[in-house]
C-alpha cells in the first residue's frame, strides 16, 4: 500500500511555512493585534532626558560611560538630545552624528579593554566636534570596505560622513573625534 503525503500548506502570507524536515509541519502565526513597538519621539525623549541625568550633560564636559556595549545606547541618546534638541540642527545631521558616535563607542568597547570611555561634544560658529576618549594608545585604523564586508566599516562610516576626524594621543590614551560642519542660523 503506498502512502501519500499531503503538499505542504501555504500559510497566508504565500509561503509555504517548510523548513529543513518539517515539510507539511504548519508553522505557527503571528497573533493577529500584534505590533511591533514603534519608534516614538516622546518616549525617545524621556530615554535621552534620563540618559542626561545619569551620566551628565556632555557639552559641559566629559561624561564618562561603562564599557559595555549598552553604552552604545545611552551614547547614542545623548547625542540624539544634545545635536537635534539642545543644539537644534537637523534631522539628517543628527541621524549621521548618532550613527558616528555609535561607531566610536563600538571601537571604543570592542578594542581597548577599558572600564569607562569618556564622551564630549562641543559646537563652535559652523562645526560640531563629538569626542571619544578611551585609555588605550592602540590606534585605529581605516581599512579598505568591499561591498560584502560585514565589519570594519566603523571608521570608514566616519571618513564618509564627516568633514574631518582623528585621534589625538594623550599622555594615557587617546580621544578619536569628528567634526561635521553645521549651517548657523
Amino acid at each position: 500500500m503506498e502512502s501519500r503525503r499531503s503538499p505542504p500548506r501555504r500559510r497566508d502570507d504565500g509561503h509555504d511555512g517548510g523548513m529543513a524536515g518539517l515539510e507539511g509541519t504548519e508553522q505557527p502565526r503571528q497573533r493577529v493585534g500584534t505590533t511591533p513597538a514603534r519608534w516614538s519621539p516622546a518616549v525617545e525623549d524621556e530615554l535621552a532626558l534620563k540618559a542626561l541625568e545619569l551620566f551628565g550633560d556632555p557639552t559641559l564636559g566629559e561624561v564618562r560611560l561603562p564599557s559595555r556595549p549598552e553604552s552604545a545606547v545611552a551614547a547614542r541618546r545623548l547625542t540624539q538630545s544634545v545635536v537635534m534638541r539642545h543644539w537644534g540642527l537637523s534631522e539628517r545631521l543628527t541621524e549621521h552624528a548618532v550613527l558616528l558616535v555609535s561607531e566610536l563607542v563600538g571601537n571604543a568597547v570592542r578594542h581597548t579593554g577599558a572600564r569607562h570611555f569618556g564622551l564630549r561634544m562641543l559646537r563652535r560658529r559652523g562645526w560640531l566636534r563629538i569626542e571619544v576618549r578611551d585609555p588605550s594608545r592602540g590606534l585605529p585604523c581605516l581599512l579598505p570596505v568591499r561591498e560584502m564586508d560585514v565589519s570594519g566599516r566603523g571608521l570608514f562610516l566616519v571618513d564618509k560622513l564627516s568633514d574631518r576626524w582623528g585621534v589625538d594621543l594623550l599622555a594615557r590614551g587617546k580621544t578619536t573625534w569628528f567634526e561635521m560642519r553645521v549651517a548657523d542660523r
